[in-house]
């Protein structure tokens, strides 16, 4: 049956009734991804701008907010917040070309718990990820810090067929990454990998506005900065652009170097960057150009 689909493709493709141009994107895999935050708008910040780019080249991207953020805010509380809250996230999936999912969990009570290891061993399998993408255990907020520890207790057991039995476990490890932090202790983060987003930045953006609670509301009152924010959507957008345009570090531009070369990397103007997490799967330079294609080193 294989070769029988694969004679009839050359002859669509030799009688002109598909482009040439179809081999390529017949026969290139497609990466799977999954980013995973605490919160509701953790992946975004994270990993808006890598997600972008990855989704508008037919990649698969799944976000999952491990809390549904019912505490993240100063006026609404509970489900109210958590219901506002899940419909933003929608709005970010609409925007970036991704799939956002809400687990139904407590915000600011998360704890390392056997039951939530095993919901998020579900998501990575169900998800079928080549690529795992978490916040470091090591972070100024307990929900951050235990969402690190509960993506890397899951990073073996998602192989593990008697683990969470009734979703089949995967037949090979993901790459597991740690999106990039600028806590130092115990030890700073180590950008191993560096994405160029400038071409996807302003929609990384879009994607953190529709995060209208935490980005206008909640953050700017307990940050103490409310009277920055502008009235208009248009001027709090070009607010928010500001907020996050910042210089790259040079450690990130040393790392883009490595990918991209050094020309393309001196005009890079924004970056994520993410560490190799030691416990999956430990990826060659050349399965990482595969799985994130959009790293072209300059000939």
């Amino acid at each position: 049956m294989k070769n029988l689909n694969r004679f009839l493709l050359l002859v669509l493709l030799t009688s002109g009734i598909l482009p040439v141009l179809s081999i390529a994107q017949q026969t290139q895999e497609k990466s799977r991804i999954i980013v995973i935050g605490a919160h509701p708008d953790d992946c975004d910040s994270d990993a808006g701008g890598t997600a972008a780019l990855l989704a508008s080249m037919g990649h698969a991207v799944k976000f999952v907010a491990v809390t549904n953020g019912d505490a993240g805010h100063h006026k609404i509380q509970g489900k109210a917040l958590a219901e506002r809250r899940y419909a933003e996230t929608q709005e970010v999936a609409r925007r970036l070309g991704v799939t956002y999912d809400v687990l139904d969990n407590h915000d600011g009570m998360l704890m390392p718990s056997l039951e939530v290891r095993l919901q998020i061993i579900k998501k990575i399998r169900e998800w079928k990820a080549d690529v795992v993408i978490a916040p470091r255990p090591n972070d100024y907020h307990p929900d951050h810090r235990y969402t690190g520890v509960l993506v890397q207790d899951a990073a073996y057991m998602v192989a593990v067929p008697n683990i969470a039995y009734d979703v089949p476990a995967l037949t090979k490890n993901p790459i597991f990454l740690y999106a990039r932090d600028r806590f130092q202790r115990p030890n700073p983060f180590r950008p191993d990998i560096a994405i160029d987003i400038s071409s996807v930045y302003e929609k990384k953006m879009w994607g953190l506005d529709a995060h209208v609670s935490q980005f206008y509301e909640w953050m700017p009152w307990i940050g103490h900065y409310e009277e920055e924010i502008p009235q208009s959507k248009e001027d709090r957008f070009k607010w928010l652009m500001k907020q996050y345009d910042e210089q790259m570090a040079p450690d990130i531009r040393a790392s883009m170097a490595k990918w991209y070369g050094e020309q393309n990397a001196a005009k890079a103007k924004y970056a994520e960057a993410f560490e190799i997490c030691e416990y999956g799967a430990q990826p060659t330079e050349a399965e990482i150009r595969k799985l994130f294609p959009m790293l072209v080193k300059q000939k």
